[in-house]
């Protein structure tokens, strides 16, 4: 433990509030240069559906689609969520606790089923 200042030390002066910090005793440690993004090694390896990914021809990468459902009962349950909550206003912490969710997850699962209901919509 490093002791800022002694007990008996009364700060005082403008910048009272300020802690004083003992002087650095080490320099701070280099940074590879290879670490810099810029000197990065960027090799394109591309991907199962194409080899290159400067060379594929899907419109938008698969990889930046997100990963949904998580397991093959999610959008049945997510759907059922969303249908609680709308028809009967079932609580969010009973939801969670039904379910067996955080309440931050409903709150999700609410949000994306609302968008995917006003998609269907137009």
């Amino acid at each position: 433990m490093v002791a800022l200042r002694h007990e008996d030390e009364r700060p005082r002066g403008r910048r009272a509030h300020l802690r004083l910090l003992p002087p650095r005793t080490q320099p701070l440690p280099l940074v590879r240069r290879d670490t810099l993004p810029e000197h990065a090694d960027y090799r394109d390896t591309g991907c199962a559906a194409s080899p290159s990914c400067l060379g594929c021809t899907l419109e938008r990468c698969k990889d930046d689609e997100p990963r949904r459902p998580r397991n093959p009962g999610a959008a049945a349950r997510d759907r059922e969520i969303a249908l609680l909550r709308r028809r009967y206003r079932a609580p969010i912490g009973l939801l969670a606790e039904t379910y067996g969710l955080t309440r931050r997850s409903i709150f999700r699962i609410l949000n994306e089923q609302g968008a995917q209901r006003e998609g269907a919509g137009t």
